[in-house]
């Protein structure tokens, strides 16, 4: 079996893992992107989305059911600040399309505390850096999806669980570098079994749906010898249940990891040469995101880059 070297861009000031935005389809009148001109933003959702409608277009594509009327109030109330929110982002991320998604009946902090699973970390002064790479015949388009190296779309539903997906996408990408062979794997045998502590900052463990970090979920892999694949150790989205782990269904192995400095032509370099990184987002778009690129926006120390590398 290969031992693969990683690669981990890490940004050491970002909180989240993008996650996966259902898109409303064009099987009904709810509008998608939600730019207006000449609309104020109080009367924004009631006179242009027609806002009780659509909620329950929302409900009806999502299966969404409120035991109360209170809670449906509540939940409806919470659609129409979403889709202000909306309509703010699409201004500010004009590249991308921001409108209606399977989270759009979340308040911010409930969709920050169900989804977004990546601790804070610092970075230990032993951590090994990647070395520097000449920049001077960079590529002005490059995709590792094209090249047959990306498995598809995956969902985490329900669970802060990104950062198994976030480490699993890398090593399935360096495991393809190495082998030609594409493989899923399996981001439940994290959230299981990876029980990794960083070290250098109490209490930033490893915890299923809970929350991780990639760095410590790389260590765990190389201890354990590797990660089966994702069709022998299915992904459920629930909490961590115990650990299934078998050793001889191994499919990929990890033998070390690298961070690379957040110089955009060092991650440009890295990427070309090595394969998809492993990378941590500031998520803050990512509850009314529907498709597109995500445009870089830098906000004092955050840097939210584009969302597919």
């Amino acid at each position: 079996m290969e031992r693969l070297s990683l690669l981990f861009l890490l940004l050491s000031s970002v909180v989240a893992s993008a996650v996966v935005a259902e898109v409303i389809s064009n099987d009904g009148p709810l509008i998608r992107q939600v730019v207006s001109d000449g609309v104020a933003e109080e009367d924004f959702v009631d006179q242009l989305l027609n806002a009780e409608h659509h909620f329950t277009l929302f409900k009806s594509k999502f299966g969404k059911t409120y035991a109360t009327k209170e809670e449906h109030d509540y939940r409806l109330g919470v659609f129409k600040a979403n889709m202000r929110r909306a309509k703010r982002h699409q201004l500010l991320d004009p590249t991308a399309v921001h409108g209606v998604t399977k989270f759009s009946d979340l308040t911010p902090s409930e969709f920050r505390r169900q989804f977004l699973g990546l601790k804070p970390l610092k970075l230990p002064a032993d951590a090994q850096k990647a070395p520097i790479l000449p920049t001077d015949d960079l590529l002005d388009d490059f995709d590792w999806r094209d090249q047959g190296a990306v498995t598809g779309v995956k969902d985490q539903g329900s669970c802060g669980s990104c950062w198994s997906f976030s480490t699993t996408g890398a090593l399935e990408g360096a495991h393809y570098l190495a082998t030609g062979e594409l493989v899923s794997l399996s981001e439940q045998q994290l959230v299981d079994c990876d029980h990794e502590c960083d070290p250098q900052e109490y209490g930033a463990c490893d915890s299923g749906c809970n929350g991780g970090l990639m760095t410590t979920a790389f260590e765990y892999t190389i201890k354990a010898g590797g990660l089966e694949r994702e069709k022998d150790y299915p992904y459920t989205g629930n909490a961590r249940g115990p650990c299934k782990f078998d050793k001889t269904k191994i499919a990929a192995s990890v033998s070390n990891f690298s961070v690379i400095s957040i110089d955009e032509d060092q991650i440009a370099a890295n990427l070309v040469k090595h394969g998809p990184l492993a990378v941590g987002i500031n998520a803050v778009f990512m509850q009314t995101y529907i498709h597109g690129v995500h445009a870089h926006i830098f906000v004092e120390n955050i840097w939210i880059m584009e969302s597919s590398l």
